[in-house]
């Protein structure tokens, strides 16, 4: 069991996205030294709330210029290091060609930041950001799964480029990050697996899908009905810390389900209305079929409406709560929070 020196400096990849930005926040309070590769290290307005939080920590955070397509751009910004998080991969559930925009992304960038720590002489441990979504592709996966729940032995087999893109980018990810891992034997891989990730991020004003859904609701995209999608979903402060704890507690191994409630979108609107009661939001289900028909004009296909929509989602959280340690916040706590950072923001319009 490796212990991780955290005086030794600390990669993170993706540093200026919505989870690495807790993420970073956390380490910079542990004091830690962050190597961040980004795009482009001299663009101040992408790293401005990543130097805020810096300037107010005992930690500190230096900038390499890396892109995840290209071959050893990770090898400067990993020497010295003991412990590498790799939370950079595309998030997007609308994509013109997935190939392109997901599935390159996230393999060759895995790829790419793992055969660095194989030429690296420090690494120690790589904390692999995987997701729910490499362990199944559509709800409807589920009522095959041992009790109908996702645990951390099952994989995604449904999803396809054609099907699910987002999720079969995750699968083939993870998968080849355990093959690279287990070809060789300096360094552990630990993998953290997130179900919907929602909650203030660093930046109120970031592009992700979890902002999106947010900013559909505020503006009464769902004001007709919200669809009875049932989901998992977690905290980015909770997921931040699941990250922290994989990387720096000295038994942690394997996939670990990260995911503080089984909850839906009706749920989370429900959340919102009780709290926003001035906000035009759904408090009745779209019927599936409504849905179905105007899918495509949503940008959702039918297929996916059709494996979906109205299956429950249910996951088994309790390896990262007794082995991690995670504890998990409250659901309104953390829907409520989200949804006021974008208020005050601006983000969302006042009401």
């Amino acid at each position: 069991m490796e212990k991780i020196d955290l005086t030794k400096p600390v990669l993170v990849t993706g540093a200026t996205g919505y989870v690495a930005g807790r993420l970073v926040e956390k380490l910079l309070a542990e004091g830690a030294t962050i190597h961040a590769p980004v795009r482009s290290p001299d663009n101040k307005e992408k790293t401005k709330y990543l130097d805020e939080l810096a300037d107010k920590s005992s930690g500190s955070i230096k900038y390499f210029k890396a892109d995840l397509l290209d071959e050893g751009s990770y090898d400067e910004a990993m020497k010295g290091c003991e412990l590498v998080f790799h939370t950079a991969s595309p998030f997007s559930l609308n994509v013109e060609d997935p190939q392109k925009d997901l599935v390159d992304p996230a393999l060759k960038g895995t790829r790419n930041v793992l055969e660095a720590a194989n030429r690296s002489e420090s690494v120690k441990r790589v904390v692999l950001t995987s997701s729910c979504a490499a362990i199944y592709g559509d709800a409807k996966d589920t009522l095959d799964m041992p009790n109908q729940t996702l645990t951390e032995e099952i994989w995604n087999t449904t999803s396809s480029l054609d099907h699910q893109p987002y999720s079969y980018s995750k699968t083939v990810a993870e998968k080849e990050a355990w093959k690279i891992a287990n070809a060789q034997d300096q360094w552990k891989l630990v993998t953290i697996n997130p179900s919907f990730v929602v909650g203030p991020g660093i930046n109120p004003h970031a592009t992700s899908e979890s902002f999106e859904i947010m900013k559909q609701v505020g503006r009464g995209d769902f004001k007709m009905g919200a669809p009875e999608f049932n989901i998992g979903c977690v905290d980015v402060r909770d997921l931040a810390n699941a990250h922290f704890l994989a990387g720096t507690k000295p038994d942690a191994e394997g996939r670990h389900i990260i995911s503080a409630h089984n909850s839906s979108f009706m749920e989370i609107a429900a959340i919102i209305k009780e709290a926003y009661p001035n906000y035009p939001i759904a408090t009745r289900k779209l019927p599936k079929f409504l849905l179905w028909l105007i899918a495509p004009s949503v940008g959702m296909t039918r297929k996916m409406v059709a494996k979906n929509i109205g299956y429950p989602w249910k996951a088994d959280n309790s390896k990262s709560v007794q082995q991690l340690g995670v504890t998990y916040r409250p659901m309104k706590e953390t829907i409520i929070e989200f949804f006021d950072q974008l208020v005050n923001a601006g983000v969302i319009e006042k009401k």
